[in-house]
């Protein structure tokens, strides 16, 4: 059976370490899905690389034909998706496919898929925590990280929803305990 590895968490929880982590090992036969947006490029970002690049009038035809695993207006007029085309093409290859998702895309598709679906939390050792990460970036402003920080609340109330949390205390751990589920979720 085709297989779905979820990854959802806050901003800065390493959700993003991880996956990127568990695509370099070659015995989990990984590849990523790229999501769709309505959103534009931004900086050097290709599409087909980063994101697959719709206009809002393209996304919403495309949600007309039920082209989408699933979807979600992020913000007003901005979408964000998951195209079946994507997920059947790195299936016919014989992959299983990984997914950095927002909190309610992934409960979605794990709902929606839920026989072959690993929906995994990374959590943040704490909100604490959380703050200090998104600040060592130094990539956005007062007001964003502020809005990720109460996004974080919110999302981690949905912790429970998942099949699996890794608390993210520890990298290396956090590392470690992601390849020993992926792995074990991949062999049943």
């Amino acid at each position: 059976m085709n297989k779905l590895i979820i990854f959802s968490a806050p901003s800065g929880s390493g959700k993003t370490t991880i996956v990127k982590h568990l695509l370099s090992l070659e015995n989990l036969n990984l590849a990523f899905s790229i999501s769709a947006t309505s959103r534009a490029p931004r900086g050097v970002e290709q599409h087909g690389k980063e994101y697959y690049f719709l206009s809002a009038d393209e996304f919403k035809n495309r949600i007309q034909h039920d082209d989408f695993m699933e979807w979600e207006e992020v913000y007003a007029g901005c979408y964000y998706g998951t195209l079946k085309s994507e997920v059947e093409r790195l299936w016919a290859n014989g992959k299983n496919v990984v997914f950095d998702l927002d909190v309610a895309g992934g409960l979605r598709l794990k709902k929606k898929y839920p026989d072959q679906t690993l929906a995994i939390f990374v959590e943040p050792p704490s909100l604490v925590a959380l703050e200090e990460r998104l600040r060592n970036r130094k990539t956005e402003t007062e007001e964003k990280i502020q809005m990720r920080l109460n996004k974080a609340e919110q999302e981690m109330a949905t912790a429970h929803q998942f099949d699996v949390i890794i608390k993210n205390n520890d990298l290396q751990q956090a590392l470690q305990e992601a390849e020993r589920i992926v792995t074990e979720f991949i062999n049943r």
